[in-house]
């Protein structure tokens, strides 16, 4: 998979930014993760969850893939949004190299 397979058209600018940095984080795997769910997520997210999902790709990817792998983020960024991304990642497929 080389990026998104949704397209931005239908979204605002905002949901466009927040996806486009999900799929564009630094770390590859970290992109996966976060951008799968944003491509399955960011059109129906409530203003609310979409604040919670762009203060977690503010955080540097070697502690959120951590709080996702290990579980337990901290109380400020244990959203409902983290708590979906979380289950979101344990049910896909594992990813290949």
């Amino acid at each position: 998979m080389s990026g998104s397979m949704r397209t931005s058209a239908d979204l605002d600018p905002r949901r466009r930014r927040a996806l486009f940095r999900a799929w564009h984080r630094g770390i590859r795997e970290m992109d996966l993760i976060l951008g799968r769910f944003a491509d399955v997520e960011i059109a129906t997210m409530s203003e609310s969850d979409l604040a919670d999902f762009e203060r977690l790709i503010e955080v540097p990817d070697p502690d959120l893939f951590g709080w996702i792998a290990k579980g337990g983020a901290p109380a400020a960024f244990d959203t409902p949004v983290f708590q979906r991304l979380r289950r979101f990642h344990a049910h896909e497929t594992p990813l290949h190299s």
